[in-house]
């Protein structure tokens, strides 16, 4: 696989593949998850990834991840654990829940986690009561109204805020060591971004003149991938970034905690029509995959997912597509134009692996998608 193709399967693999495992079946590209990784080490070479597993803790992607020498975004101790388990060290791991438990700051003790982000005072001083000397970065709220999942609403400090801020973490022995913002998902150009950087360079030059020696900056995500309604140049914006971060930043620590962008095009779901009928003069297809399911990303992510069929015909339907749950709220699509389908037809649906199987759950007695690891070579 090129670094630049990104992962979709063809009928013949996944007719082999739904016949040899069943559906539904996530298929999971490892190729992919190391090209994304090199994509955005190649076109912002300072760049330290820090893998947000949110979007997808997949034991293969966590792996694979590990092996190629990222590093990780966590937000909970079960994140934690989960890594320490795999022999990832603690030196490795940022916790970068802006409002932490204290069992995850449990885990970091137990672990060997010592770097994590804040954005309120009640947070100082809960770190230096559980982590005293724990290296911490501000998160700055940043204003992006375009990106498809504002991460500003919840966390991040005012701009105005910021000094006194990081002022009141040093004197409270912390290492206060740097800024990380995030500028929400899915930013399809690089102007969000240097807006960004614009405020982060003021309030590292603030910082400078209040005493503090600020050592790393954190652009946090937001890195696209492809869908059919957004159009974007990927180099082009990361080579943008790289260029702004070299000319303000030198000699700064360069973090990221990508997430959508390093598993969402390395996954494809395999599902199946169950049942069929009309209602209101349009047809119903019943999928063995809905929304409490991989599909889960409709309603968290305000994900739109493509369904592709294989059957040939020029005949075009709205439909409504469903989940197999004994749930109203189990329909994930109304009005989608597809070919007639019939009971036993296979859907692919790619670029599905953020915040799909990652929110999945088990409602109702059904089972989450099974996962396997296949690549082109195996086609």
């Amino acid at each position: 696989m090129t670094k630049d193709k990104v992962f979709q399967l063809n009928q013949t693999a996944v007719e082999k593949l739904a016949e040899e495992y069943g559906t539904p079946l996530l298929v999971l590209s490892l190729d992919q998850v190391k090209a994304n990784y090199d994509c955005l080490k190649k076109y912002i070479p300072r760049l330290r990834i820090f893998y947000a597993m949110k979007a997808n803790p997949n034991p293969e992607i966590l792996k694979a991840m590990a092996e190629i020498g990222s590093s990780f975004d966590v937000a909970s101790a079960g994140e934690i654990r989960t890594l320490n388990e795999m022999g990832v060290s603690g030196e490795r791991l940022i916790y970068a829940n802006p409002v932490k438990l204290g069992a995850g700051f449990q885990a970091c003790r137990d672990c060997g986690v010592t770097k994590m982000t804040f954005d309120s005072a009640s947070e100082i001083e809960k770190m230096q009561k559980e982590l005293p000397g724990a290296t911490v970065l501000l998160r700055l709220r940043i204003d992006n109204s375009s990106a498809l999942v504002d991460l500003n609403k919840k966390f991040g400090a005012g701009r105005e805020r910021a000094v006194e801020l990081m002022l009141k973490a040093k004197e409270a022995g912390l290492d206060m060591a740097g800024i990380a913002f995030h500028v929400g998902s899915q930013v399809i150009n690089s102007d969000p971004y240097l807006n960004a950087l614009d405020v982060a360079r003021e309030v590292f030059e603030e910082a400078k003149e209040a005493g503090l020696d600020l050592r790393i900056l954190d652009i946090g995500g937001g890195f696209p991938i492809p869908t059919p309604s957004m159009k974007f140049n990927l180099p082009e914006m990361l080579k943008q970034i790289s260029a702004r971060l070299d000319e303000d930043f030198p000699g700064i620590d360069i973090w990221a905690e990508p997430g959508r962008y390093i598993c969402g095009t390395a996954v494809n779901l395999i599902t199946s029509v169950i049942g069929v009928t009309e209602r209101g003069g349009q047809p119903w297809y019943f999928l063995d995959d809905g929304l409490y399911g991989t599909f889960s990303g409709v309603i968290f992510d305000q994900w739109d997912f493509k369904l592709i069929s294989f059957k040939e015909g020029d005949e075009r339907v709205a439909a409504t597509f469903a989940g197999p749950s004994c749930d109203s709220l189990d329909i994930m699509f109304r009005g989608r134009m597809t070919v007639p389908l019939e009971v036993g037809d296979l859907l692919l649906v790619p670029s599905c692996g953020a915040y799909t199987s990652a929110s999945a759950t088990t409602f109702n007695g059904f089972s989450k998608a099974q996962f396997v690891v296949w690549e082109e070579v195996n086609a």
